[in-house]
């Protein structure tokens, strides 16, 4: 991954989100996503599609469900870009209120409310 494609993955706000709560919270399934940042399921899933192709994440199936995480093999000149993304805007209003939404989440092992099969 050049630095040119790594930055152009982050440069839209939704694709920023996306990552800056998946750095916060390690692997998250589409609809917790979803919930978080109170966004349609299809601009979620084509944001992740695009993460994904780039390389920044990874997908993996558990039963019905895709779960999305941070490439652990990504060149490590990318980690510390990533703990400064977070670390920025972690302060802000935004941020916080997604990370709320996820939280609140009732039954977070139940994905079956919350994510249409």
């Amino acid at each position: 991954m050049s630095p040119a494609q790594f930055f152009k993955c982050l440069s839209d706000e939704t694709r920023l989100r996306c990552v800056t709560i998946l750095q916060k919270e390690g692997k998250l399934c589409v609809c917790e996503l979803t919930a978080a940042l109170a966004l349609s399921q299809p601009k979620i899933s084509r944001h992740l599609a695009q993460l994904r192709q780039c390389g920044l994440l990874l997908d993996s199936r558990e039963g019905q469900w895709v779960y999305y995480q941070i490439n652990p093999k990504l060149p490590e000149w990318t980690y510390p870009l990533l703990k400064n993304a977070l670390a920025a805007v972690e302060q802000g209003e935004q941020f916080q209120n997604d990370l709320e939404r996820l939280r609140s989440m009732s039954s977070r092992a139940d994905m079956a409310v919350y994510c249409r099969v």
